[in-house]
């Protein structure tokens, strides 16, 4: 999968994070806020993450990843070429560096939904996207709104606006993304029904002491 990334440096000595990366993924699909870290054992990328309810051993909050390459070797190009730019940023002092896609296409991808309920909340599903069957976009929102169902990308609170961390940039993508995720949604949710049918259906076939029937005759009982 072709793609472009813009790397802006980070001006503070103090912190670990020394720039912020953004990636256009064909010409369709943008991610934010990969990081560029310096750690102990060298300068390494984090994809951008959120904090979950779980905890570790040492009882630290555990985060995962919005989204993220799922193939090691597309991984290995992506990372590669970020850390590369900051090695050209670091030498020639500029904060801002890019490389640009040669060829851009609008990338082919998969959905998958879970649908659910939740008191007191307008979320009825949670998707997951994969583009090229090498990168996974995570978190993303089925909701029910007022004006009806509408799917929301992964995003974070800046102030008092949210604001997505990964996105398909042309209508025509977001159009495309929206219709397989809400059709997906739907599929996901009438199977979910018919298996709660099936079920319900066998449990009616126990009889008053809770033993199957076969053909319609309770089993005998020993």
């Amino acid at each position: 999968m072709e793609y472009s990334i813009q790397l802006n440096a980070v001006n503070n000595p103090d912190k670990s994070v020394r720039a912020f990366a953004t990636i256009v993924l064909g010409d369709s699909f943008k991610v934010t806020n990969v990081a560029v870290i310096e750690g102990s054992k060298g300068n390494f990328v984090s994809m951008p993450s959120f904090r979950t309810k779980e905890r570790d051993e040492h009882n630290n909050p555990v985060y995962k990843d919005v989204c993220n390459p799922i193939t090691k070797e597309f991984r290995e190009e992506l990372y590669g070429d970020i850390l590369k730019l900051y090695d050209e940023m670091e030498q020639t002092g500029m904060a801002e560096v890019k490389m640009d896609a040669d060829e851009p296409d609008e990338p082919d991808f998969t959905v998958r939904v879970t649908p659910f309920e939740r008191e007191g909340s307008n979320m009825v599903g949670l998707a997951n996207i994969v583009l090229n069957d090498s990168f996974a976009v995570g978190n993303v929102s089925v909701v029910q709104g007022k004006n009806g169902m509408f799917v929301a990308m992964p995003s974070y609170k800046a102030g008092n606006k949210y604001r997505d961390v990964c996105f398909p940039i042309t209508k025509e993508f977001r159009e495309k993304i929206n219709d397989a995720v809400l059709e997906t949604y739907q599929q996901a949710k009438e199977q979910a029904l018919q298996e709660g049918k099936e079920r319900a259906s066998q449990q009616m076939q126990k009889d008053d002491r809770g033993f199957m029937k076969v053909s319609g005759e309770p089993l005998p009982f020993h």
